[in-house]
């Protein structure tokens, strides 16, 4: 399934390796009191809030802040930190081994729209199940709140294909999120959408 001319593959991380679940955030912030939730939120569009942390521009605690005031009184941040932190599911450890087998074909990179709160959380599970930290499986592991840009701005694909020198050509990317893959396109990467229930093992096997 994969082209032979493929040398170096950049993965995402959530939907791709780590199991998500937007609804689950969203159906815990209406618990907590915002009824429309899934307007300021989906996994297609987001709104400045979110952009920003995902971008590194606010701190965590500006955006709880931000969020606290959105709910009613007496919610406490640990609740909005929970709420957040719902679509986070399990790592099957499978993926991980898979990773660590493609590591020694391809050159391997993780690129992830990501935030302190979320990311904090994923390798708490991801170190659970397994006893390589996240940066010795990938050559490379880049979170958009670290770097200060997110996909699919063409400008984020650019950015690691001149780090590393990589042929766009011989290069890889999987996501879940075809806004993502579109813009990898854009950049001239090769891809993979992942949909319809596919798996990376599906991908690999």
């Amino acid at each position: 399934m994969i082209d032979e001319k493929i040398r170096n593959i950049i993965f995402d991380f959530g939907g791709v390796i780590i199991n998500i679940d937007y609804k689950a955030t969203i159906e815990a912030f209406k618990k907590l009191g915002i009824d429309n939730f899934d307007e300021l939120y989906s996994q297609a569009n987001q709104s400045n809030l979110f952009d920003d942390i995902e971008t590194g521009k606010i701190s965590p605690q500006h955006f709880i802040n931000g969020l606290l005031k959105l709910l009613p009184n007496g919610i406490s941040p640990n609740q909005v930190v929970h709420a957040w932190n719902a679509m986070l599911l399990d790592i099957p450890k499978s993926r991980i081994e898979l990773l660590q087998e493609l590591s020694a074909k391809y050159h391997i990179f993780l690129l992830s729209n990501t935030n302190s709160i979320h990311i904090d959380a994923a390798l708490r599970t991801w170190n659970k199940i397994s006893d390589e930290p996240i940066e010795s499986v990938f050559e490379t592991v880049y979170f958009s709140h670290v770097i200060g840009m997110r996909k699919p701005n063409v400008e984020i694909f650019d950015y690691v294909c001149e780090k590393h020198e990589l042929n766009t050509k011989e290069t890889l990317f999987i996501d879940d999120s075809i806004q993502h893959i579109e813009g990898a396109k854009r950049s001239g990467l090769q891809t993979l959408h992942l949909t319809g229930g596919l798996d990376i093992q599906d991908v690999f096997s």
